[in-house]
């Protein structure tokens, strides 16, 4: 009876294998949702963002009579005041470029703007941006960077 009791103590190796073989199954599963899940919060917060840069630059064309040629003069001055050479319109980090897994390009002149959008990293469903002063924002699905003649995002 006494060795009995003492078997019944602990988990035996494999109750241990069957825990730890269900708990990868569930990994297994989960992870693929999780990185779609991670990148359509990266692609939705890329959107949230490139409408930024359309507010921050019609903030500039309505205070300097022009558009911003880039980032960098949208983003805060490295010291003294705001001005057209940066505007403090955007924070440090999108005036550098890159956010949310993305990175940001905008060139611009007296006519326009355009905005491209690219992610740091290519996963399956990764999309690419295009807009411009028409706030109209394009899409392409994949590797490739998408521009003016990319289908519209509905």
């Amino acid at each position: 009876m006494l060795n009995l009791q003492r078997r019944r103590r602990g988990f035996s190796l494999i109750e241990l294998l069957i825990v730890v073989a269900i708990i990868m199954i569930i990994i297994g599963i989960a992870a693929p949702k999780y990185k779609q899940a991670l990148t359509l919060s990266q692609q939705t917060a890329a959107l949230a963002t490139i409408r930024t840069l359309h507010v921050a630059q019609t903030q500039y064309y309505s205070q300097y009579g022009k558009y911003a040629a880039s980032l960098m003069e949208l983003g805060p001055p490295t010291s003294g005041a705001a001005g057209p050479g940066a505007a403090d319109l955007i924070d440090g980090t999108l005036a550098s470029g890159s956010k949310s897994g993305h990175k940001f390009t905008m060139t611009g002149n007296a006519a326009g703007y355009v905005i491209t959008v690219v992610p740091e990293a290519i996963n399956v469903g990764s999309r690419t941006f295009y807009s411009d002063q028409s706030f109209v924002v394009r899409q392409n699905i994949g590797q490739e960077p998408a521009t003016i003649n990319s289908p519209e995002l509905k």
